[in-house]
């Protein structure tokens, strides 16, 4: 099977990064491992994972493998990962990565990037979540340029080729730009035609920050058949004019407004289909339709945290 011509992206720091990864959120044990070996040989060479997604092991695992068996050596890979919430205090952010890479069993991570701005109290290593009495999810007040300073470090020592924040707004990219010593390489963010991020994006790009986009499929449900730009036909009726899906057509648009797109799957024809993406160009008017979806609406609002004097999503972009 010959392997889709896979273009790449080139960060502020220089390293490189395919312009389409494979996202493992919810992609667990058996199916999380074999999804990678399969991303792998279908020409995947960016796989995107993190500690809340408690799957750090299966793609290690799975990599392992994959150079074992000489389909790729180490360098040829770039693996993200993520500082989960309650580890953002400075003298854990370390103990984190390390934790981390223990779980991958690989000596340095790719990209190590801060999963969100805000931070929770630290009730062990496997409490994701903590909450309190109520039932709520307990904040704590740590500022993400104190953890930052501590991510530095994990970049000086090698732990990490390169660092960058996740779900982080505009404001807090230029406060965060403004006092730090290492410039982040990465903004990841949900992003799909209902909240297309554009204003965010050209931010981003302004900064010379690669935006990559979670949920960029909006979480399909055929039962339901929604998110709507997937199954009321007009993304079909676009992709039948370039022998694509209306999935293919959903992450080429994502591509061409800025984004690397994070398409999660474990059935290996789609996890080949989502990498097909890099022989078609989609027309003005193509981008006009995709561009109509845009509600601004977000399937992952984290109302939980609304209290947290660092929560990105109190205004607009």
């Amino acid at each position: 099977m010959s392997k889709p011509d896979v273009t790449y992206v080139t960060h502020n720091n220089g390293t490189k990064m395919q312009s389409i990864g494979l996202g493992t959120y919810t992609s667990l044990g058996g199916d999380c491992e074999r999804a990678v070996k399969d991303a792998i040989d279908a020409g995947y060479r960016h796989i995107d994972t993190a500690y809340f997604y408690e799957n750090e092991h299966e793609v290690g695992n799975a990599v392992k493998e994959k150079i074992a068996e000489g389909v790729i050596k180490r360098e040829d890979i770039f693996i993200v990962s993520k500082l989960w919430c309650h580890f953002h205090e400075p003298d854990r952010v370390e103990y984190a990565c390390r934790k981390s890479l223990a779980n991958f069993e690989l000596d340095y991570i790719d990209l190590y990037l801060m999963h969100w701005p805000y931070s929770y109290v630290h009730r062990g290593d496997n409490v994701l979540m903590p909450t309190n009495a109520k039932g709520e999810v307990e904040l704590s007040d740590i500022d993400y340029l104190d953890t930052w300073k501590a991510m530095e470090k994990l970049q000086e020592k090698g732990l990490v080729k390169s660092i960058g924040v996740s779900n982080f707004n505009s404001e807090q990219l230029a406060r965060l730009l403004a006092n730090c010593k290492i410039k982040p390489i990465h903004n990841q963010i949900e992003c799909h035609p209902a909240l297309n991020q554009k204003p965010l994006i050209a931010l981003c790009q302004k900064y010379n920050i690669v935006v990559t986009a979670y949920c960029p499929l909006g979480r399909p449900d055929p039962a339901k058949k929604t998110p709507v730009y997937l199954f009321d036909g007009k993304a079909k009726e676009i992709g039948d004019k370039y022998n694509k899906t209306p999935a293919q057509v959903v992450l080429r648009y994502l591509i061409e407004i800025g984004t690397v797109p994070l398409p999660k799957s474990v059935t290996k024809n789609r996890i080949i289909e989502n990498l097909n993406v890099f022989d078609f160009k989609l027309s003005a008017e193509d981008h006009k339709i995709l561009d109509s979806y845009n509600t601004g609406e977000r399937l992952i609002p984290m109302d939980h945290a609304k209290k947290s004097p660092y929560y990105p999503f109190a205004i607009d972009y």
